[in-house]
């Protein structure tokens, strides 16, 4: 169970904290998790960075659900991430989100405004330092360590408008309802997932394989020279977090890692494995089985490269949802790749190619499928100005294919400025 599981990390965790000798260090940067570099010259102190972006686009997504929806649209997103510093090795971290839709991309097939408050991540840290080795230790609520994307949700930060497909798109299976077979999967709207076997009635949105919002967690992270590595235990998977009020809780790991080939050429790979369905589905199991009984994995490789004014980044993963019923549980292969070439100090130019294909499947009854939902490709083109330090004007064109509809239905042209500023930057000797 959780409990255990937690305990067991902690238990390593700490033996980690007595394996590596304590001396003082400088702050990190907040997007790594660390206290924000505006108090590094104190052991303690407050910052409260902020980055507020506005964005409108041009798409007809939205008529999909409203065919006399407006095909112009906006919203606008703040993130409020305040550091805390206490001392040489505690602070205090989280990043807290105002999202007013549609202002994402992936927003515009819901045209209605609405309002969301979510935390990207608010947890209490310790870290340590000695010459090239540095540890950390992270509790509260955290960003899945699967993937390398998560740790670029940034709008200052991602050169482009979108988010790869992987981190944003619905998938036609739920967490929460067992299909009874093929012939459940074939045909679904990812938007209105209905299954029939098991759990609550009623269509919902499906799971997106890497939610980009925090969940109940643990984490280590260690780096050593070229060498960096993590590992989570959390409350949920990736695709599918449940909060803690959720009961029974079982245990999902996710471990991750990275080697430096040489400076701005970086490899890694990184992988889950455990439950994910929800205690809603537990009465429809097959007697003798739990929820721990059909697992989801997932299996991660990237890459990033820069050197002068260019950098390349780029992931593969492949995603498995364990059903019963099924001799061959369904599956998604995920990859993208993006480039970033600066033409000048304040312009930019940047693009993204991206595939999601679900994979087959196969039921006890012998039904069969090569794909259980269509093919998505995408392909965007930005181009970014910084207006100064703090401020970027950003704009971008997307052509999203899915397969089996024709048209540019789905295609967006949205443009985007960001500005960063700190509200707060407080030191105390």
């Amino acid at each position: 169970m959780l409990r255990r599981a937690f305990r067991s990390a902690l238990w390593v965790v700490l033996c980690g904290a007595l394996a590596v000798p304590v001396q003082s260090q400088d702050s990190g940067r907040p997007d790594s998790g660390s206290p924000d570099s505006g108090t590094s010259d104190s052991n303690f102190g407050f910052s409260l960075p902020i980055t507020a972006s506005g964005g409108a686009m041009y798409t007809r997504r939205g008529q999909y659900e409203d065919p006399g929806s407006s095909p112009v649209m906006g919203g606008f997103r703040i993130v409020l991430s305040p550091t805390v510093t206490l001392g040489q090795h505690w602070f205090f971290y989280a990043a807290e989100e105002l999202h007013f839709t549609p202002y994402f991309y992936y927003d515009a097939y819901e045209p209605d405004h609405e309002w969301y408050v979510q935390a990207q991540q608010a947890f209490v840290g310790y870290q340590i330092r000695r010459e090239k080795t540095s540890v950390v230790f992270k509790a509260g609520n955290l960003a899945s360590a699967f993937g390398a994307f998560p740790l670029h949700y940034d709008d200052a930060d991602n050169a482009l408008l979108d988010q790869p497909l992987s981190y944003t798109q619905y998938i036609g299976l739920r967490n929460d309802q067992l299909p009874c077979g093929v012939a459940d999967l074939l045909g679904q709207n990812p938007f209105q997932v209905s299954n029939h076997c098991g759990g609550p009635s009623g269509a919902d949105d499906g799971m997106t394989p890497v939610n980009l919002y925090g969940m109940p967690a643990i984490q280590a992270e260690v780096s050593s020279h070229r060498l960096d590595a993590r590992i989570q235990v959390a409350s949920g998977s990736p695709s599918g977090p449940l909060s803690l009020s959720h009961a029974p809780q079982y245990a999902q790991w996710v471990a991750g890692g990275g080697y430096t080939i040489r400076q701005g050429f970086r490899v890694g790979i990184s992988g889950f494995r455990g439950p994910y369905l929800t205690p809603d589905v537990a009465a429809a199991l097959p007697l003798g089985t739990s929820v721990r009984s059909f697992p989801a994995s997932g299996l991660g490789l990237e890459a990033q490269w820069a050197r002068g004014h260019w950098s390349v980044s780029g992931e593969w993963q492949r995603f498995q949802y364990d059903y019963p019923g099924f001799t061959q549980a369904p599956s998604v292969i995920s990859t993208y790749g993006e480039a970033k070439r600066i033409l000048t100090p304040r312009f930019y130019v940047a693009g993204r190619a991206g595939w999601f294909k679900p994979g087959g499947a196969a039921d006890a009854s012998g039904a069969s499928t090569s794909e259980f939902s269509p093919s998505i490709a995408s392909y965007e083109l930005a181009g970014g100005w910084w207006v100064n330090r703090h401020q970027l004007l950003k704009a971008s064109y997307e052509w999203l294919s899915i397969e089996h509809l024709p048209g540019t239905q789905n295609n967006v042209l949205g443009v985007q400025f960001v500005t960063t500023f700190h509200a707060i930057d407080q030191a105390f000797h």
